[in-house]
């Protein structure tokens, strides 16, 4: 019996006293990340706007309490959790279109220009609107978390430094690809294996954003941390669509403003964060070594790029096309 239908057993036994979900006193929210990470952060955020303006309260799930991701989206989906923020990384096997924050080179390091882009994006705000409507969810909100740093055993100057490198990439078919075409051995692994699979060499690379190879301790088992300029990480926020169209205009309308509070408090919140947290990591492993690649090192990386941009309309076709031009677009405006 997997996981997942145990812990539906369970949350279902818990919600046999109420009729529906959307009259629940308690609604449950599950995240990626730990309480103290970004995804935490914002959760809590959102927690105490809602509870400050709505007669519900919000019982938080942080990362492992309720599975992997892949358990806390069937919940999501199930209506066993009313809120859950995932990675697009992550629902790239059912919206395919989200896999287009995985085309290297595509969103901007500029973190003032990424905070316009995810509030004011069409794409964003009304296309993906549509297609995660799909799959039975509301989206709240997308988010930034960081520039993603590679973290590996050796040193990453150019992609020929990626040749045999067992690589670990979430399971998103364009990340692969991704990898693949820097040069690694792209190797999907859910997160709780990652630390091990480094430490026993299983893997000899993995990448997140610097906050979170310091709160996780993944510096640990790697020693050259590269910043190639490729990604941004991206969350976003959801709620099961059933219990959401339930609710009343005036709870809707809480749950929004407390999405847009809560984006605007991590927004602030990350200002600083990376060049601190890289701190730390330097003061507590001091032979870690830190590379910011030049253009001209970056070059090979940008020019797998296209191919992974023209792998994306491949696998997503017209539809995927039309999102990636608006995903410009809006990312053109968001620069002005």
């Amino acid at each position: 019996m997997t996981i997942t239908r145990v812990l539906a057993g369970v949350a279902a036994a818990a919600f046999a006293l109420t009729s529906t979900a959307a009259m629940a006193e308690t609604w449950r929210y599950a995240f990626e990340e730990s309480m103290d990470e970004v995804q935490g952060k914002f959760a809590q955020k959102f927690k105490e706007e809602v509870e400050a303006n709505t007669d519900h309260t919000i019982q938080l799930f942080p990362y492992g309490t309720l599975g992997e991701s892949a358990d806390i989206m069937e919940q999501a989906q199930a209506g066993i959790l009313q809120f859950v923020d995932q990675s697009p990384g992550f629902t790239g096997s059912l919206i395919p279109e989200a896999q287009v924050f995985f085309v290297p080179y595509l969103l901007p390091t500029d973190q003032d220009q990424l905070a316009r882009f995810y509030k004011s994006s069409k794409a964003i705000n009304e296309d993906f609107q549509k297609l995660y409507a799909d799959q039975g969810l509301e989206l709240l909100t997308m988010f930034p978390e960081g520039e993603v740093a590679m973290t590996t055993k050796s040193p990453v100057e150019s992609c020929a430094d990626l040749n045999e490198v067992k690589f670990r990439v979430m399971t998103n078919p364009l990340l692969v690809e991704s990898y693949r075409a820097f040069g690694a051995t792209p190797t999907p692994l859910p997160w709780g294996e990652v630390y091990g699979g480094l430490q026993t060499n299983i893997i000899q690379g993995q990448e997140n954003p610097t906050f979170f190879l310091y709160s996780t301790k993944i510096y640990e088992v790697t020693d050259y941390i590269t910043y190639a300029g490729h990604n941004n990480f991206t969350t976003a926020v959801m709620a099961n669509k059933d219990f959401y169209d339930g609710l009343g205009d005036a709870d809707k309308k809480a749950i929004q403003a407390a999405s847009d509070t809560a984006y605007d408090y991590i927004v602030d919140y990350q200002k600083g964060l990376a060049d601190s947290e890289l701190e730390k990591i330097k003061k507590a492993k001091p032979e870690m070594t830190v590379t910011v690649l030049t253009e001209e090192q970056r070059k090979c990386f940008k020019d797998a790029a296209a191919d992974v941009e023209a792998k994306f309309i491949e696998m997503t076709g017209e539809s995927g096309k039309k999102i990636l031009d608006q995903l410009k677009a809006d990312l053109k405006a968001a620069a002005q």
